[in-house]
């Protein structure tokens, strides 16, 4: 399991050991999709969603599901996150909406997986409230676009 650093020499999971790591400002962003038909899109943008305004509902998720992650996502570690930012962009030509997720941090490891479960979070969050006149909506497009801080350094997708 070479490269891998959540798996220990024997090929077992185990969580990394952080504490030697120096305590630096962090940054990540995530994107993704929700696509959907446009008798779909028409509801959700114009607010005649059943369910109630299905874009701040999302936005809140999505800040819930960051703060939430080492919850969710075993080996992950908790952190003091200190700024979380969701945004959801109608997009006329996909159909659908765009999110997009910022989490900062201080701390000795990374927030990539807080600002991915953001935009997975309030994705299905979109799924969950407009379920009921298009289950046909797609999912996708969730990656990291930008990754600052630590040892690592800068990442930005291409």
């Amino acid at each position: 399991m070479s490269g891998l650093s959540h798996f220990d020499a024997k090929g077992d999971a185990h969580m990394v050991d952080v504490s030697d790591k120096a305590v630096t400002a962090r940054i990540a962003t995530a994107e993704g999709w929700v696509k959907m038909a446009p008798e779909t899109f028409e509801i959700i943008t114009e607010g005649r969603a059943k369910k109630g305004d299905v874009v701040s509902v999302a936005r809140l998720a999505g800040i819930m599901g960051a703060k939430k992650t080492p919850e969710l996502i075993p080996l992950c570690h908790p952190l003091p996150v200190t700024k979380v930012s969701v945004e959801l962009t109608p997009d006329a030509a996909l159909p659908g909406l765009r999110i997009e997720a910022t989490v900062k941090t201080t701390g000795q490891t990374g927030v990539e997986m807080e600002a991915l479960t953001a935009v997975s979070t309030a994705a299905l969050t979109v799924y969950d409230m407009a379920k009921a006149v298009d289950k046909a909506m797609e999912i996708g497009g969730i990656r990291v676009i930008l990754k600052d801080g630590g040892k690592s350094g800068r990442y930005e997708a291409t």
